[in-house]
């Protein structure tokens, strides 16, 4: 069966390969993680009191849009409503509940986007489904999800072009009718070339939902292949992760990921073609923590070192062994490398490195020479009918990528 061609804003958004996911609001201002209203449990009334704290002296939307680009990111996923109901826009008489009614008083989704179009990166809305303060959820769901159109058609007509909306929560009410039809052919009105998603949680990770879904969603858990074949649709894929546990600021979560880890997960996305959507957790008065600031930061720095492909790259059919992959466009293939040592002694290095060959079987076309990104230094390869044999050369003391990238240029 053959597989269907992508609509241009599925494949324009699989090109931006990684983004930025923001999780920032009221329950930041506790530092304890986003669900902490739930968790608690704190009474309703009682946490609606911390939008009298809500002041975020050091909101500062181009700084964050600022350390998103320098991470690579070249889209950013702001929420713009989480589960407890309060929004960072202005819901124009639909509540008080919002941003614009607290003491920082101002719409912060549009100086987001306005940081964003100002720095070239593509804003998208995230957007709870469920609700637990408004108490139509429970009481009266048609008409909890007339308010949560309304809202939606909010950020679908006074911010611009946006990139794609987010929605998160279906998922409380599985049984339920969510009129989904409604809402999004509300956003296809607005914005035609939309990105829409629907987050199908830890359970359910690449399930496929509604037909006018854009992407499947792999929360907190590598993604597999995407066996396309037959699909009515050509669906992209998309794994969303936090840093450290939690996706809001949590002061005493300090189990971060190693920049290795990272690296190699955003690697393990592109590998099969899905992008990589990295959360930050913002603290209660607006900033991003220095830690994941630097994180962040790292994953730049790698991508500046290995180049390009990371974004141009697709997935082409060439394996690598074990951890190694491949991917290709418009004449060039990456490989990409893991796990090479450091060239040095034993008594000065952690793991004395040595060239190895790497092997990667599949279709191709003559290759006419392979170069690594980081060096521009030529390596050999034999290719044969069956894929080619490069010989990795180590790192050079001074110098290790966790992955690392050859760029290989094809005959014409």
């Amino acid at each position: 069966m053959a597989i269907p061609v992508p609509l241009k804003r599925v494949a324009e958004f699989e090109e931006l390969g990684f983004g930025m996911f923001i999780h920032w609001g009221l329950y930041s201002i506790l530092g304890r993680g986003e669900w902490i209203q739930d968790r608690g449990p704190i009474p309703a009334e009682e946490y609606a009191e911390l939008q009298k704290r809500f002041s975020a002296p050091c909101y500062d939307a181009k700084r964050i849009v600022s350390i998103a680009k320098a991470a690579g990111a070249k889209y950013i996923t702001l929420t713009t409503r989480h589960h407890d109901g309060f929004s960072l826009y202005d819901t124009r008489g639909l509540n008080t509940f919002d941003a614009p009614h607290s003491p920082i008083g101002r719409d912060l989704v549009r100086e987001f986007v306005d940081a964003c179009r100002e720095a070239g990166i593509l804003p998208f809305f995230y957007h709870t489904t469920l609700d637990w303060r408004d108490t139509r959820f429970r009481d009266d769901f048609p008409a909890y999800l007339q308010y949560l159109r309304d809202s939606v058609e909010i950020l679908c007509s006074e911010y611009g072009r946006i990139g794609g909306l987010w929605f998160d929560g279906n998922w409380s009410k599985p049984d339920a009718d969510w009129e989904e039809d409604k809402l999004y052919a509300l956003i296809r009105r607005h914005q035609p070339d939309a990105i829409i998603v629907n987050n199908t949680g830890l359970e359910n990770r690449g399930k496929v939902g509604n037909p006018e879904l854009d992407s499947v969603t792999f929360e907190q858990g590598r993604p597999t292949p995407m066996d396309r074949e037959g699909m009515p649709k050509y669906l992209a894929a998309e794994m969303c992760q936090t840093v450290n546990d939690h996706w809001g600021f949590g002061y005493a979560d300090l189990n971060y990921k190693s920049l290795r880890t990272l690296i190699e997960t955003l690697c393990a996305c592109r590998k099969v073609g899905a992008n990589y959507l990295l959360n930050v957790g913002p603290t209660g008065d607006g900033e991003i923590p220095l830690i994941q600031e630097a994180l962040l930061r790292g994953i730049g720095e790698w991508i500046d070192i290995t180049g390009d492909g990371i974004y141009r790259g697709k997935p082409c059919g060439v394996l690598g062994e074990g951890k190694d992959f491949a991917l290709g466009a418009d004449g060039r293939m990456w490989f990409y490398v893991h796990d090479l040592g450091v060239i040095g002694d034993s008594n000065v290095t952690v793991d004395g490195g040595e060239d190895g060959e790497r092997r990667f079987t599949g279709p191709m076309g003559k290759i006419k020479r392979i170069r690594w990104t980081d060096c521009d230094e030529e390596l050999s390869f034999v290719q044969d009918g069956d894929g080619v044999t490069v010989s990795a050369t180590a790192y050079p003391y001074g110098k290790h990528l966790v992955v690392r990238v050859a760029e290989a240029e094809l005959a014409e």
